[in-house]
């Protein structure tokens, strides 16, 4: 699957995508012999600064109307999508998001789904008091948000979709890994040592998890 992120600031969602599960899965694994693995996912960057024409590298300006703020004007951001999936044949199988509070709330069935039913995720991260509505009629583009608060800019719902999305890619997660996304985790676990001390006082690994007894491990989890 290929995510496409449209960002005024792709180098922070960078260093988020390319480490851990994301970077692996991004990377082509080498296996015995000739035999190789390909790449999972992908993720590109696409920053609307690079499609515009002011020799300030400027894609805000004041909102038409009148009201506080600046808006992202809409054609660095249409120019950046033409760059990313414009020229796919297959344009049913691209879906484009723009970062919204406003927006569908997003799951993890939501995440399912467009690992499912699409190749190219496109992400478009908002700044200021937002988009250019035009932005939206253009590509037909869904607005989704990943909670009911307002955060700076759209970066960080961006990267919260693109990695529920890509544990739903299959073999981005490894065997451990996926076990446990098939369940909510329950909040209680414990690793060693079974004793620890902290300010003068022992917390102690409760016995049933030291027992061996997955029954009854498993009974006290879902008591949680």
């Amino acid at each position: 699957m290929h995510f496409h992120v449209i960002t005024l600031f792709p180098e922070i969602c960078q260093a988020y995508t390319d480490a851990s599960v994301l970077g692996r899965a991004q990377k082509t694994e080498k296996g015995k012999g000739a035999k190789s693995r390909g790449k999972k996912i992908a993720v590109d960057y696409y920053n609307p600064r690079d499609f515009t024409k002011d020799k300030h590298k400027r894609v805000d300006d004041r909102p038409y109307g009148g009201g506080p703020g600046m808006v992202m004007q809409a054609e660095p951001v249409l120019k950046a999508w033409q760059k990313a999936v414009g020229l796919k044949r297959n344009q049913p199988k691209v879906k484009t998001l723009i970062m919204s509070p406003r927006g569908k709330q997003f799951t993890n069935e939501l995440a399912k789904k467009y690992a499912k039913q699409y190749d190219h995720l496109v992400l478009i991260s908002g700044r200021y008091e937002g988009i250019d509505a035009r932005v939206k009629k253009a590509l037909i583009a869904e607005e989704v948000s990943v909670g009911d608060y307002v955060l700076t800019g759209g970066e960080l719902p961006a990267l919260s979709i693109i990695d529920a999305t890509a544990r739903q890619v299959p073999g981005v997660l490894g065997t451990y890994e996926s076990l446990e996304d098939e369940r909510t985790t329950t909040g209680e676990t414990y690793t060693r040592p079974d004793t620890i001390t902290f300010k003068g006082k022992q917390y102690r690994v409760p016995k049933v998890f030291l027992s061996g007894d997955h029954k009854e491990i498993e009974a006290r989890r879902a008591q949680k």
